[in-house]
């Protein structure tokens, strides 16, 4: 049976309306982040659309040991807290080791386990104990059916405020595949479901030493998961990607987000009706 999420004000599963998760990778200084969760609230709200605001304060996962990570725990939670106390948005961050989850949870709604270490008990375990929401990024290299394990864990604390999320499989070497029918199989744990639509259009290492990534489909793949029926949209956007200290290669622009969300909305609405 699905679960309804509530996450404050906003709610996300059975009965819902399409939500949209987005922001840029990962902080990059606190005005910029400040600007661009005023702009994607501003406009998820001017379209009444459900909204979370997401950025990390760490990304453990570059593909270069040179990469911009971001600010660290304690100055990216304070700038989290900040865009949550003058917006009034929910926040979801990435969380990579057990010790990260209490100081997270005190500023964030929504605890992220990294596709990577979704199969790590004890993080799972300590983000289940925390009472929030938990995100569970599905790993490229886990099946559909292979995600309810990690479900399991966090439901075994207790809490079963999750949600899960798919970003892709590998399809080869530098290429990642989303397979429509794991959506389906996904729903069947109980928890709502998101579609990550721009990690699932990177090319992982695809640059040499950065990832390399297919925005051009972002609009393609994010209407055939909408279509598909999926709880929430999930987005890496940047005002400048180009310019972007992570994952910009497969990035939204800021200007494509309202139009595009306004589309997806829309589309969501008739599903529902289905």
């Amino acid at each position: 049976m699905m679960r309804v999420v509530r996450i404050g004000k906003l709610a996300l599963g059975a009965g819902q309306p399409l939500a949209v998760i987005a922001g840029p990778c990962v902080i990059e200084s606190e005005r910029h982040a400040l600007k661009m969760a005023e702009r994607l609230s501003s406009a998820a709200a001017a379209l009444h659309v459900p909204y979370i605001f997401k950025a990390s304060f760490d990304k453990a996962n570059r593909t270069s040991v040179g990469a911009y990570r971001g600010p660290g725990l304690e100055r990216g939670l304070a700038i989290l807290a900040l865009i949550k106390r003058e917006l009034g948005v929910p926040i979801l961050t990435d969380i990579h080791t057990a010790e990260q989850v209490a100081p997270a949870a005190a500023v964030a709604d929504v605890l992220q386990i990294p596709a990577f270490l979704s199969r790590q008990t004890d993080l799972l375990v300590a983000a289940g104990r925390s009472g929030a929401v938990v995100n569970i990024k599905k790993g490229q290299f886990l099946s559909p059916w292979d995600i309810r394990h990690a479900v399991e864990k966090v439901r075994s604390t207790g809490n079963h405020r999750i949600l899960v999320t798919e970003r892709g499989a590998s399809f080869g070497y530098n290429n990642l595949v989303v397979d429509m029918r794991g959506l389906a199989v996904m729903r069947d744990f109980g928890a709502p479901v998101i579609l990550d639509v721009t990690h699932s259009l990177q090319l992982p290492g695809g640059e040499g030493n950065r990832s390399g990534g297919q925005p051009q489909y972002i609009e393609t793949l994010a209407r055939a998961g909408v279509a598909a029926g999926v709880d929430a949209v999930f987005m890496e956007v940047h005002d400048h990607p180009e310019r972007a200290l992570s994952d910009g290669a497969n990035s939204l622009n800021l200007r494509c987000f309202k139009p595009l969300i306004a589309r997806l909305r829309d589309l969501g609405a008739f599903v529902r009706k289905l």
